[in-house]
């Protein structure tokens, strides 16, 4: 009878403590694509485009802002990083997003969604050695990843919390 109680109370324990998260065959947690939040909980109010953060990275080295964007690409490996652009334009440039501390990741299909982003945006160069890393990480071929030969500047934006847009 002991035996019972203890088997059900264990079972209840762990079925309440699952988690909103996926195993891939490699082995790293993939969030569920119907989850919105990421990191802090936001909301997109107050957010402004991508146009605009670009006109403040122009005269600011980097700026503390919420961002609205669309999404186009993600970490195949571990969701640990994402590019986001403007949405309505099509050749805009792209943002490299990576998340503060590791603390979240982003599922692996969130290509084409619409986010909002809080955290800060600036300018950094970007190593070949760093370059040719992301470029794994997203799948590219050993003939595009060779290609890679020269240091980037780019735009990065460190995300305290992301929340899909629906």
């Amino acid at each position: 009878m002991k035996y019972g109680i203890l088997l059900i109370a264990l079972s209840s324990l762990l079925w309440s403590c699952g988690s909103n998260t996926d195993v891939n065959a490699d082995g790293a947690a993939e969030a569920a694509i119907d989850s919105l939040h990421f990191g802090e909980v936001i909301t997109p109010d107050g957010a402004i485009t991508m146009d605009e953060l670009l006109v403040q990275l122009a005269t600011s080295d980097s700026v503390s802002t919420k961002v609205r964007g669309l999404v186009t690409s993600v970490c195949q490996v571990k969701g640990c990083w994402m590019t986001v652009k403007a949405p309505t334009t099509e050749n805009a440039p792209e943002i490299f997003v990576q998340f503060k501390d590791y603390e979240f990741f982003m599922p692996f299909g969130l290509a084409g969604s619409e986010v909002v982003l809080d955290g800060y945006a600036y300018r950094e160069v970007t190593s070949v050695d760093e370059l040719k890393h992301y470029a794994e990480d997203e799948g590219q071929t050993a003939e595009q990843i060779a290609m890679i030969t020269e240091p980037e500047e780019e735009l990065k934006f460190m995300a305290n919390g992301v929340v899909i847009v629906q």
